[in-house]
């Protein structure tokens, strides 16, 4: 007991100095309320990608990042392909790619030796492909360098595919296809997302039960040659080692390492056009709606990039401070979670997404609050608090982009696969703290368009559209929307709509 209170004794006089220190008032001078706290200025220089970046003698591009306080390493490699390049019939097939590099053993180690070495060296090795990107990644102890990277790089080079670890992906995909239509977030994800791009588009091609059952070791064999090669691979290295010696270790890892010259090709944008609308699918079966409004945005580089953001910010990206949360949630009580994402793209325009659940009844209610945010951004110009509140917040918290060695080299290798302009960071504070409310307003008008909303509800169709009977203005029928549309689900195993 004496112990215990001796402990909290010394906390208090550490947070007592701590706080003496923070506030610039002398020792022992605490303010007696915390907005008379005096922060001293943050000062903060972003490390610089050209700082770490090296070429190994293959040609990879690699960021090296040192961090001496525990003796772990992280390697992560970032590989040129995803699902986009999957063949007609074959849907599916990067992702199982992904998985069984890491699972199906390689070809001089059966899976479940490979799984021994690994527990062994305390190695932990994962590695994925998803729609434009694959990632393999490897973190170990320092001690055990050469021989981790051995294993990472020996699944990489030559993964085996093994049959019965195959056999078991196709087996639990087509059983995780049978819940398709299960859960109104999973419904709701895909639906938007095929009316957002069409359902032509990569993004909306899924696995079936026809492609996922035709895949064979051969179809991901020829694929991993095809793509998984120096000429392909970004590296992030991160962690205790010494730049000039884990440089000569990972090119020793990779020596003899063919670099095939074969490139991915372009990721294709969407060539269908936006159909602007109120859409429903039907879930009979539960009491509350997701909404999605929204529809396409911009590209990275955009020179209102920044602005967008900061816009976006003030209508729903800031949480509590938004506009959409204080009107749906704190001022209406009607949702729990809600709020709005304007992404810019990488290889075609992103989207602006507006979101929320709440009961059926009230569905028709938050979606007209949530217009009216919309259009309110767009009609008046910002208070200055408000943009401050936002412009801050961005600065102060855009050390956390660089909190680790692993975020800072993974931040530079992902920068570098994605072909961001490497002045962004050394730039971006300054270019948020000069986003005027005029800008904001501009960009408002430019990039929001009330006017051809994609407008998706995930519910009890029947109880959205009857709305809130104490509310009858309330309605989707009256927002001058058009007619809505109801999306019926697809048959989860193949993917076909009914007619």
């Amino acid at each position: 007991m004496m112990q215990q209170s001796a402990r909290v004794c010394l906390s208090f006089i550490v947070w007592m100095f701590g706080a003496s220190m923070l506030f610039g008032q002398g020792e022992g001078a605490v303010p007696p309320h915390p907005r008379d706290i005096v922060y001293q200025p943050l000062e903060y220089t972003p490390p610089k990608a050209a700082d770490h970046r090296r070429v190994l003698a293959g040609g990879v591009e690699a960021f090296f990042v040192e961090d001496h306080d525990l003796p772990l390493v992280h390697v992560s490699a970032y590989i040129r392909m995803g699902a986009y390049l999957d063949p007609a019939g074959k849907e599916g097939l990067a992702a199982a790619v992904g998985s069984q590099l890491r699972l199906g053993g390689t070809t001089g180690r059966r899976a479940e030796e490979f799984d021994e070495e690994a527990d062994f060296l305390a190695a932990d090795l994962a590695s994925s492909v998803g729609s434009t990107a694959g990632r393999a990644s490897v973190n170990f102890m320092a001690k055990d360098t050469d021989r981790a990277l051995a294993l990472f790089f020996d699944m990489l080079r030559r993964p085996a595919f093994q049959q019965d670890r195959l056999d078991l992906y196709k087996g639990q995909q087509l059983q995780a296809m049978e819940r398709r239509n299960d859960q109104t977030g999973e419904i709701e994800g895909r639906e938007w997302n095929r009316l957002l791009f069409g359902e032509s588009h990569f993004s909306n091609r899924y696995g079936t039960r026809a492609s996922i059952s035709s895949l064979t070791r051969e179809d991901l064999a020829d694929f991993h040659r095809r793509y998984v090669h120096p000429g392909n691979l970004v590296l992030a290295v991160s962690g205790d080692f010494r730049t000039a010696e884990m440089k000569g270790a990972l090119e020793r890892a990779m020596a003899g390492w063919e670099n095939t010259g074969v490139l991915a090709p372009p990721v294709p944008a969407p060539d269908a056009d936006l159909s602007p609308g109120i859409y429903m699918v039907d879930k009979p079966d539960v009491n509350q709606a997701r909404v999605s409004l929204g529809h396409r945005g911009i590209r990275r580089g955009d020179p209102d990039e920044i602005v967008v953001d900061v816009m976006n910010d003030i209508l729903g990206g800031s949480g509590f401070t938004s506009r959409i949360m204080s009107r749906v949630r704190t001022e209406e009580g009607l949702a729990y979670d809600t709020g709005s994402r304007y992404s810019a793209g990488i290889y075609y325009p992103g989207e602006f997404r507006a979101w929320f659940q709440t009961r059926n009844a009230s569905a028709a209610r938050a979606a007209r609050i949530v217009i009216e945010e919309i259009e309110r951004m767009r009609r008046t110009k910002v208070e200055p608090e408000e943009l401050e509140t936002v412009k801050n917040q961005a600065v102060e918290i855009f050390p956390r982009v660089f909190a680790t060695a692993r975020a800072t080299a993974e931040t530079f290798a992902a920068d570098a696969y994605t072909g961001r302009d490497p002045l962004f960071w050394d730039t971006y504070r300054d270019r948020v703290r000069a986003v005027t409310v005029d800008d904001v307003h501009r960009a408002a008008g430019t990039h929001l368009h009330p006017e051809r909303l994609v407008i998706l509800a995930v519910g009890n169709v029947d109880e959205v559209l009857r709305g809130d009977p104490e509310r009858p203005e309330d309605s989707f029928g009256k927002m001058g929307r058009g007619d809505v549309v109801r999306v019926p689900l697809p048959d989860p195993m193949t993917m076909e709509y009914p007619k």
